[in-house]
């Protein structure tokens, strides 16, 4: 494949990058500030069902979730703003440190939440969530990952 056609494919799937991890950073203050409505009704009726076997959850308690929402969605912020620092400032230069950071990070955040999840038995929150998200930034990882040298400084 010609030089050119490789920066190509590299150019997108970096650019895939930024935007699904904008996006993302958006989403994160979406889900801290609206947690309860129903642009998550799906995710919400799930801990529903789970947790309370389908009744309503009590006040005191979906405020408890209201304020761990508003704690996750800053943090699912403030990790993808890291992300796209990371991509637009070293990952385009092609730096293997980056990379592999954005790759170990999202590899211990799946790995992690999708053991929590399987252990409450919360598949919903695998499906909905874990998989799209993580198949979403490290498909590109992968797919780039011949396209970085290490660098010998």
């Amino acid at each position: 494949m010609d030089k050119q056609k490789i920066n190509s494919k590299f150019n997108f799937w970096t650019n895939w990058l930024l935007v699904v991890n904008i996006i993302t950073v958006l989403i994160g203050v979406i889900i801290a500030l609206f947690g309860n409505s129903f642009l998550f009704e799906y995710h919400n009726e799930g801990t529903r069902k789970l947790f309370f076997d389908g009744e309503n959850i009590p006040e005191k308690i979906m405020s408890f979730k209201n304020w761990l929402f508003g704690i996750i969605g800053a943090t699912i912020s403030g990790f993808h703003i890291l992300i796209v620092f990371i991509v637009h400032f070293a990952f385009r230069k092609r730096y293997v440190w980056a990379r592999n950071a954005i790759f170990i990070a999202m590899l211990s955040w799946f790995l992690i939440d999708t053991s929590v999840s399987l252990h409450f038995g919360a598949f919903y929150n695998i499906y909905l969530i874990n998989m799209p998200s993580f198949l979403l930034i490290v498909l590109p990882l992968i797919l780039t990952w011949k396209n970085f040298k290490e660098d010998k400084r």
